[in-house]
């Protein structure tokens, strides 16, 4: 027997975001990162030179998690709030 146990979750409303024109589900409360995550979404940018980067600190210091979000560019996606209707585009060779 596993020594895992499954923990109640309460979870805010549900939310839709637009992610390069996709409809991604997510809940209230969550960060724009968890959403996308949890979307399975594993690529946020690449850099320069092509390379895929996604969230590593998740405290808003590493920035390899940033995003247009609402027209707004190089917003960090671990550190925005989801709202309903919000417009993510992910970012291509910013850094």
């Amino acid at each position: 027997m596993s020594g895992y146990r499954r923990l109640d979750v309460r979870r805010g409303k549900p939310v839709q975001v637009t992610v390069d024109g996709e409809q991604i589900p997510a809940h209230q409360g969550e960060t724009l990162a968890a959403a996308l995550l949890a979307a399975g979404v594993d690529e946020f940018r690449r850099t320069r030179t092509g390379d895929p980067r996604a969230p590593l600190c998740h405290m808003g210091t590493c920035f390899e998690c940033v995003l247009t979000v609402d027209g707004a560019p190089l917003t960090r996606a671990c550190l925005t709030p989801v709202r309903d209707g919000m417009v993510v585009t992910r970012e291509a060779g910013q850094s």
